[in-house]
């Protein structure tokens, strides 16, 4: 196949005709704009350009940062590779186009933020990424629905349940050891799923493996990761060699692509791989309103003269079969809105382990999960991300306490959301949870910090749980029950129905 000359690539930079370069392959990317999970604007600034190579040894370009693995080329419509492009005419090539955006603040990531050991609360973390952090990446990381009112309660729910200690008693010794599963961990947290994670940096993503391992604290790794699937476990089994004894274990975060064929190749990936758990993300059958993303997008098609453009359809698609992805964008078959209980029959033909609901919001999700025979539920508002007004994952615990308590003890059930302190996994213990995710904090200290922010922010919850449980009265997470927290501010605010049990509704 002939070479193809970088002056003709350099042609096609437009919406009409987006052509561009590949690990040396020239691609036309013209029908793929609306499917392209990082949006059409992404591809038009770099239309006529180089945007990734290993096999011409040339660097990335400082705006067009690896989002994700190579093997999304395979979703390109078939006559999409062109053939492979004339290195000696690569001069040719255009620039790829700048936008408004620029980082928050121009930082030496090196030598002008905190040492590492000056971050001694979690959210010491979020002050230095943003000062590190490209805007886009942090807008990303922070952005939530709507004008933020489902964050906020995330947030402020942890402190308006409050502890009821207990005294004088011998709490020299402390065990804050859980199983998830069935797999030990030294600790009742883990590791939330986190997408797109290269946009921090290209070894992000295996950093937050390595530090995991290093500290035995399980992790569960997202569909919408940066590298693949079956790298991060083969990361995993590395580590595991390296740190022997370490228990940490991976889970899957599953967003279902419609195509029936492709989920199930995709759930005997992660099985061959060797994910311990699937967890369904559930809370997505279309994206949130995310206002940042929105306003970042409408400057970025400024830039490329796409302003005419709804933002809405941008985050969208032209249809709801998209789930969220790389930088809030939809990635094309994921979690189509059509989706039911019903699914779960044939799911759970084709993966024999644990499977958990993410993203349930009420008790009556919560008893049919368990009438549907999963085997564990994921109490989240995708933090914040998508249904304006979500309640926070307490609140929806003590729904459960109150409304079908039969629930708790049958299957694991798992909180996220807002969590930025240790002792405040133990109020959700208390309550009944099995274990708490923690996400932004441990992607803040990975932007500043590598594996050694991952390690600081286990270090900092870890200490401050068994400070907790001295504090509390307890020395074992078995001691800990509901009468160890005062959760009557939220239960007064909790829904009640209006003239008969919940019971019948349920």
């Amino acid at each position: 196949m002939a070479k193809i000359d970088g002056a003709e690539v350099a042609r096609h930079n437009t919406k009409k005709s987006c052509w561009l370069v590949l690990d040396s392959r020239v691609y036309d990317v013209t029908s793929f704009q609306s499917e392209h999970p990082g949006g059409t604007v992404i591809l038009l600034k770099n239309a006529g350009t180089v945007i990734f190579s290993h096999s011409l040894c040339l660097t990335q370009p400082p705006n067009s940062k690896k989002y994700h693995p190579l093997t999304y080329v395979k979703q390109l419509p078939p006559g999409s590779d062109l053939g492979p492009i004339d290195p000696n005419t690569l001069a040719k090539l255009n620039k790829p186009k700048e936008t408004t955006s620029s980082p928050v603040n121009e930082v030496d990531a090196e030598n002008k933020i905190p040492h590492v050991s000056l971050c001694v609360s979690c959210p010491d973390f979020e002050k230095v990424a943003k000062s590190v952090l490209p805007h886009k990446s942090y807008i990303y990381a922070s952005t939530s629905a709507n004008y933020g009112l489902s964050l906020k309660g995330n947030l402020e729910d942890w402190g308006r349940i409050t502890f009821r200690p207990r005294v004088l008693r011998n709490v020299g010794d402390v065990d804050a050891s859980r199983k998830i599963f069935g797999h030990n961990s030294p600790y009742p947290f883990y590791i939330s799923p986190m997408g797109t994670l290269g946009t921090i940096n290209s070894e992000a993503e295996l950093d937050v493996v390595r530090g995991a391992v290093k500290k035995g604290v399980h992790m569960v790794v997202s569909t919408a990761s940066t590298r693949p699937t079956t790298q991060i476990a083969d990361c995993h089994r590395a580590e595991l060699q390296r740190h022997k004894g370490s228990p940490t274990r991976l889970f899957f975060q599953y967003y279902m692509p419609v195509d029936r064929t492709k989920a199930i190749e995709l759930m005997h990936i992660v099985k061959e791989a060797g994910y311990k758990g699937l967890w369904i993300t559930v809370d997505t059958p279309v994206l949130g309103k995310r206002t940042a993303d929105r306003v970042l997008q409408a400057e970025e098609a400024l830039a490329v003269g796409m302003h005419e453009e709804p933002t809405s359809t941008w985050e969208t698609g032209d249809d709801n079969a998209f789930a969220p992805a790389m930088g809030g964008r939809p990635s094309a078959g994921q979690l189509s809105p059509h989706t039911t209980w019903e699914d779960l029959s044939w799911i759970r033909k084709e993966w024999d382990g644990p499977i958990v609901l993410k993203g349930v919001q009420c008790a009556e999700d919560a008893k049919l999960a368990l009438e549907y025979g999963v085997d564990g539920i994921l109490l989240s508002n995708h933090g914040g991300r998508q249904l304006h007004t979500a309640p926070s994952s307490l609140m929806t615990l003590l729904e459960i306490r109150t409304y079908c308590p039969e629930v708790i003890g049958r299957l694991e059930i798992f909180m996220d959301g807002g969590l930025r302190d240790g002792a405040d996994v133990l109020k959700a213990l208390c309550l009944g949870a099995t274990a708490v995710g923690v996400g932004r904090p441990y992607m803040y200290a990975l932007a500043a910090y590598g594996g050694k922010g991952v390690e600081k922010v286990t270090d900092i919850l870890a200490e401050e749980l068994t400070t907790g449980m001295r504090l509390l009265g307890i020395t074992s997470l078995d001691q800990l029950k509901p009468e160890m927290v005062n959760a009557s501010r939220l239960l007064n605010e909790m829904w009640r129905p209006d003239s008969f049990s919940v019971r019948s509704k349920l």
